[in-house]
């Protein structure tokens, strides 16, 4: 979308004003309760060892969706039955999907916890198990802003009277071979690249949603224009499906819950912006919760 131009005539003289807008995308203000990250391999700080999973082998993807959505849930506990469940990420489970073709190609027996695992709704299934997950579970690929992707699928999913919350997760892994092929096609030959990190990194992002009120010390909303200087970590942008800016909003949510005050988020040069908002009295609450 391109910027809106403003004209205006004074004294004879016209002037034009530059506003860069961009189109609403929550038709609500949607609350938020907490945030979690995960990385392994990159090289960050705050790499972790991968959680062992039952069941799941070789790839990074299942065990750090499901550590950014445990650390999530924990924090927040109870309700987790009236919780649904939307999981973004480009490409899904490339490692499991290249280790299976591989073993295929060589003429090795297959793994059935290989064909298991590749399938990004099988953590889903796992988590359900273990924190009584009874909501909507959906798995989204998206060349698009996933930031933009989970809140508008949390915006629609907290319809439902029958949802209170709605557990947002984005997952990248590493790229090789088949993910860089992945992106060239799926870019439609433009040449976007694939993820920038170890073929064997990973990278997890969750937040949890509710609707706006008590308890939810910050919330966001679709902000109609933005000041690029407000911007967090301008021209890191550009890959498709680049979860960085996941990572952005949980950085910010947790300025927030320090600092009080808003921000304007944007998390990519033709993504839609959000305004996050502390809420004085929701902080207030959660400390107290946070301390007892």
């Amino acid at each position: 979308m391109t910027p809106t131009e403003n004209t205006t005539t004074r004294n004879g003289n016209t002037t034009t004003a530059t506003e860069n807008t961009r189109k609403t995308v929550l038709r609500s203000s949607l609350g938020i309760l907490t945030t979690a990250t995960a990385t392994h391999g990159t090289g960050r700080d705050g790499d972790i060892p991968l959680p062992r999973l039952p069941g799941f082998v070789e790839s990074a993807f299942s065990p750090l969706a499901y550590e950014a959505a445990r650390q999530c849930l924990a924090e927040r506990s109870g309700g987790s039955s009236r919780t649904a469940v939307a999981l973004a990420s480009t490409t899904g489970d490339t490692t499991t999907a290249d280790l299976a073709s591989r073993r295929m190609v060589s003429g090795k027996v297959h793994n059935p916890l290989l064909f298991m695992q590749a399938t990004p709704n099988s953590v889903l299934g796992y988590l359900s198990r273990e924190f009584g997950i009874t909501g909507q579970m959906f798995s989204l690929s998206t060349l698009d802003d996933p930031v933009t992707e989970l809140l508008s699928m949390a915006d629609l999913l907290l319809e439902d009277p029958e949802v209170d919350r709605v557990l947002a997760v984005g997952v990248e892994l590493g790229g090789g071979e088949r993910s860089a092929a992945v992106y060239e096609e799926l870019a439609d030959g433009h040449g976007h690249p694939a993820p920038a990190l170890p073929a064997s990194a990973g990278l997890a992002a969750a937040v949890l949603l509710g609707r706006p009120g008590a308890g939810t010390p910050v919330s966001v909303r679709s902000a109609d224009a933005y000041d690029t200087d407000t911007r967090v970590g301008a021209g890191a942008r550009g890959r498709p499906g680049d979860i960085q800016g996941l990572f952005d909003l949980a950085a910010v949510h947790r300025r927030l819950l320090r600092e009080g005050g808003s921000h304007v988020l944007v998390t990519g040069s033709r993504a839609p912006a959000f305004l996050l908002t502390a809420d004085t009295d929701a902080r207030n609450e959660t400390e107290t919760h946070a301390h007892q």
